[in-house]
């Protein structure tokens, strides 16, 4: 695989020609921001949250990181006044639908966004997508999806499915950064009899409530996503 020399706030990063801008900066160690990106996951850029300047050829354009391509010469700069308030009204937007993320509270402080900035309509989603897309590309099995278009947008299990495929994996429950799937499962399970051969939720003990799984935790290891 051939190599590309790129500068990323200042700083001399080679990388391989197939990566992005934010795989470049992570082998960096350089930190940008996201909510809806995985590894072993197909990139998407939907958050924005990523958000850089990329310089080439003369021209300066605003780029999701996750998405955009490295390329020979390229200028990226993560932190500017623009790209600080891009994240801070993106992360004010997600925090109306998740006010108790602890991935979104930490960006909140980070960016200095208001938390209480926008009308709070807690349906503790904010539509990454990470579920639909594991469950899609990794298991294969469709379990769960989008709905509905624009506001009225929202994720659902599929009954049918979810009760063949779902009570022994639960493996898209860590990638959720607000915890919000646990709570869409534990919804589907209280409307469907549980199978007699179901394990308990993660965090639950038999006969006790489920405990909330936490976003900010590492995400499934390489081995576990090859499942």
């Amino acid at each position: 695989m051939s190599e590309v020399s790129l500068t990323i706030d200042g700083k001399d990063v080679t990388a391989e020609e197939d990566m992005t801008i934010l795989g470049a900066a992570q082998s960096a160690g350089i930190s940008i921001p996201t909510v809806c990106h995985h590894d072993a996951l197909k990139p998407v850029g939907s958050c924005r949250l990523c958000t850089v300047e990329a310089e080439a050829g003369g021209g300066t354009s605003l780029v999701a990181a996750c998405i955009h391509p490295v390329s020979e010469d390229l200028v990226v700069t993560t932190r500017s006044e623009q790209i600080d308030e891009i994240r801070k009204v993106l992360t004010e937007q997600l925090l109306a639908y998740a006010p108790e993320s602890g991935l979104l509270q930490s960006l909140a402080e980070e960016y200095g966004a208001d938390k209480d900035r926008f009308t709070k309509e807690p349906s503790f989603c904010i539509l990454c997508g990470m579920c639909v897309r594991y469950c899609t590309e990794i298991k294969q099995k469709n379990a769960i999806g989008f709905l509905d278009r624009g506001a009225n947008r929202e994720i659902s299990f599929v009954p049918e499915i979810a009760q063949r495929e779902c009570w022994d994996c639960k493996e898209c429950f860590p990638l959720c950064p607000t915890s919000a799937l646990q709570a869409a499962f534990v919804l589907m399970r209280s409307l469907t009899p549980l199978p007699s051969s179901s394990r308990p939720l993660p965090g639950e003990q038999e006969g006790g409530p489920p405990v909330a799984v936490d976003g900010n935790k590492e995400l499934l290891e390489a081995t576990e996503v090859s499942k």
